[in-house]
């Protein structure tokens, strides 16, 4: 380094100071686990709002029939379900649970855009999940698809899809940027809004998979920090 520092050279190297701090300070309130770099993430995600919902399933429809040409409910990218348990415990868990005798509420199951490193996108072997281009939501090629449903074991929300005709599996992936199913909601209880972090909310619906191929390991190594470094699979 120079002797001498020139004015604009030192407030760069106060900047510089500064954002290394932030940093640290960041990673240490989210803890030594917490991410660190944030890649390729959604621009935009699908909010629901389940006291307008009215249950109509058209939301469900016009999913199907703009990605696959048929009206397949069960095969939808969205799900709408009713709260409504009997007994005096009912299931435990999951969005179905509205109080110990249910509240009647309708639920719009959603795919949340998770996040790098996305869940059923490492999960996959055949790198068979992408990047939309335009949306940066994850899309499943279904020529490159082996049906082995890693994808749907990894996804900690339930929200992949699985034909048992085809064998392929699918998920949301925002309409290239004009999702359908919140044109065709009639309550407006469904709203495509820019991307954030909605994951830490609510109760997840399944397990999460988090062995991770060798291969797919080595890659998180080259720009995570050594506190994210994955183990490879067993």
């Amino acid at each position: 380094m120079d002797a001498t520092l020139s004015r604009r050279g030192f407030l760069l190297l106060s900047a510089c100071a500064v954002s290394s701090l932030t940093v640290l300070g960041l990673r240490e309130a989210l803890g030594a686990d917490a991410s660190l770099v944030i890649l390729d993430n959604a621009k935009g995600m699908i909010l629901a709002d389940p006291s307008r919902c009215v249950g109509c399933q058209r939301c469900e429809l016009a999913c199907m029939e703009f990605n696959d040409g048929r009206a397949q409910p069960s095969q939808a990218r969205i799900r709408i379900d009713r709260a409504l348990n009997f007994g005096l415990e009912g299931p435990t868990g999951g969005p179905a649970m509205q109080g110990t005798w249910g509240n009647g509420l309708v639920v719009q199951g959603v795919c949340r855009q998770c996040p790098h490193p996305v869940p059923c996108e490492m999960a996959c072997a055949q790198d068979a999940i992408q990047a939309d281009p335009k949306t940066g939501a994850r899309v499943v090629d279904a020529e490159t698809c082996v049906g082995c449903r890693m994808c749907q074991k990894a996804c900690p929300w339930g929200m992949i899809t699985f034909d048992e005709e085809r064998q392929k599996a699918s998920k949301c992936f925002l309409c290239h940027g004009q999702p359908k199913c919140v044109e065709a909601c009639p309550a407006g209880a469904l709203r495509f809004v820019p991307w954030r972090d909605i994951t830490r909310e609510g109760r997840t619906g399944g397990a999460t998979l988090s062995a991770l191929s060798a291969d797919k390991a080595k890659t998180c190594l080259e720009c995570h920090t050594p506190a994210q470094k994955a183990p490879a699979a067993r």
